[in-house]
């Protein structure tokens, strides 16, 4: 199941699922049905973060409402006639990971530096502003954030059930779905303040994009590899950038399964619906390392009017241009 976030009108913000190309309200498809024999609740709301308190008993719901979509088309609004937002517009928490081994050995080679033994010891991650968050299309940026702009490509998932100190072995029970991000930084920023050991802050805090839908475990099925260590997934992973592809990578090359970051993450601390977690760059997944591998000499970084599309295999495309606020 897609879920969704959509703006049928400026400054409403609606729940829905996509079905062929079409966009449904979960509301207003719960409440056309008119038997309530088969469902779980009375209601589904009509925000993400509300959908997900409810739990398993409104996926149950959001599902039966899925398999009815085709009775349901006079409701649908065409995928193209509506503005997309992030799935969870207004996440509870963003941290951002570091699990992929290449990325973190291509960064710390270009800075001539050895691999840190601690990558294998613990799963680290940082807190993002969770307050900064957008979907598809345009990203406004101001000029200083221009100074050597980078993308990130990752997968994030967002945390469907409230918990604490959650052992990996359960923690895929706490993933309510999985969803492309763009962890976006601006890396003249990013290295200066870094040098007081702090951080990253203003380097990292304007913008992430998440999208273009949240895609639940169900329809990942056949991409799900099982590990001792929890759950990964077989999907590819790409970016181009004004159409010409500068990455590729694959899921299920994290070094850190997400069982194993939020049993981390859930240490002595509660995990909340709407959490969003990323998977931190996959290898090749952002200019900082291309550049210092000299895979593009002069350097490549994003200009103002360039279009960056992070494409992961079964959770979409989530395409972004950059303008400038000046």
């Amino acid at each position: 199941m897609k879920l969704i976030t959509f703006q049928p009108a400026p400054n409403i913000e609606r729940l829905g699922i996509l079905c062929n190309q079409l966009v449904f309200d979960l509301a207003v498809m719960r409440s056309s049905v008119k038997s309530d024999a088969a469902f779980t609740l009375p209601y589904l709301p009509s925000d993400i973060l509300s959908f997900l308190r409810l739990g398993e008993a409104a996926m149950h719901d959001a599902l039966l409402l899925e398999g009815m979509s085709g009775d349901m088309k006079h409701i649908g609004i065409p995928e193209h006639d509506v503005q997309l937002l992030s799935p969870v517009p207004h996440p509870t928490s963003m941290r951002d990971g570091y699990a992929f081994r290449q990325h973190v050995e291509a960064a710390r080679r270009n800075r001539g530096l050895e691999m840190i033994p601690e990558f294998d010891e613990i799963p680290i991650f940082y807190f993002t502003n969770h307050q900064a968050v957008f979907g598809p299309g345009p990203i406004t940026v101001r000029p200083m954030h221009l100074e050597q702009l980078d993308f990130e490509l990752e997968v994030a998932i967002v945390i469907g059930k409230k918990g604490i100190d959650i052992p990996a072995s359960k923690a895929d029970e706490f993933i309510a779905g999985f969803m492309v991000m763009n962890d976006w930084s601006a890396r003249a920023m990013q290295m200066h303040e870094m040098k007081l050991n702090l951080g990253p802050a203003k380097g990292k805090d304007f913008a992430t994009t998440l999208g273009p839908w949240l895609v639940t475990k169900d329809e990942l099925a056949s991409k799900k590899i099982d590990t001792p260590h929890g759950a990964t997934y077989d999907m590819q992973m790409t970016c181009t950038l004004n159409g010409e592809r500068v990455s590729l990578g694959n899921v299920k090359d994290m070094s850190w399964t997400f069982a194993q970051i939020i049993e981390r993450a859930s240490y002595g601390v509660t995990l909340h619906p709407g959490d969003v977690i990323g998977s931190g760059t996959c290898g090749t997944g952002c200019f900082l390392e291309l550049n210092g591998s000299k895979v593009f000499d002069p350097p490549l970084w994003v200009k103002e009017g360039d279009t960056v599309v992070c494409t992961i295999d079964s959770l979409g495309a989530l395409s972004n241009t950059i303008e400038v606020q000046r």
